[in-house]
């Protein structure tokens, strides 16, 4: 049995082709951040706009997220989180637009995503079976057919902050084939929270960037009913 405890006091656009009709796509200030990031009871405003803030170390320069646009309760948090998988798990949660990575001792790391829409959820288990940074997107057959616009990528859209992907996938894996499923990072903000993409999981960059860091390949992802 999961349980989320919080602790209180816890589709393709026809027209013009983009990140959203695609996918809808110093040490003490660290410390702080991390306490930021990690406080059970959530983040201010002030300590969401430092956590989201701007990322210019990259490759392709991210810029700051508009906090304002994404519902608080989809701000990075660490929660209670009662389940026997292990460490390092990713749980996605589609009803509540929720994914978890387990951290242990009833605990996990929770991020506010975006899920696919009416008549694109799936679920079942399946793993990370690649990692990239700065990927290209290649856009499937079945999405050119509903979006002929997508086809001058048939070939792949080179990376860059105009990539759906963004700045990091992870490609989840089933039995040694692509699903055609991705945890992707997403500069739609307001995207947060509801169902937008072709079945895809999107956490904003910065949100993705973290657990990026912390997932190798063949960790296990399990995808709830919606």
């Amino acid at each position: 049995m999961i349980v989320d405890h919080e602790d209180r006091g816890a589709p393709d656009a026809p027209r013009r082709l983009s990140r959203r009709s695609v996918l809808l796509g110093s040490a003490a200030g660290f410390g702080a951040l991390a306490l930021a990031a990690c406080s059970p009871a959530g983040m201010s405003v002030a300590d969401a706009q430092r956590v989201y803030g701007p990322r210019p170390d990259e490759r392709f320069p991210i810029p700051a997220v508009n906090v304002n646009k994404i519902d608080p309760k989809y701000y990075r948090r660490t929660v209670r989180y009662d389940s026997k998988e292990a460490v390092g798990t990713i749980i996605v949660d589609p009803r509540n637009h929720y994914v978890y990575r387990i951290e242990g001792d009833g605990y996990a790391t929770r991020y506010g995503v975006s899920v696919g829409r009416a008549g694109f959820l799936w679920n079942g288990d399946a793993y990370i079976g690649r990692k990239a940074e700065w990927p290209i997107w290649t856009p499937p057959k079945e999405m050119i057919e509903r979006q002929p616009e997508a086809a001058k990528y048939a070939g792949g859209m080179k990376p860059g902050l105009d990539n759906p992907l963004g700045a990091r996938a992870l490609y989840l894996y089933q039995n040694g084939v692509y699903t055609l499923y991705t945890l992707y990072s997403t500069s739609v903000p307001e995207s947060i929270g509801k169902g937008v993409s072709s079945g895809c999981i999107g956490l904003i960059t910065q949100d993705m960037l973290d657990l990026y860091d912390k997932t190798p390949v063949n960790t296990k992802v399990i995808v709830l009913k919606a």
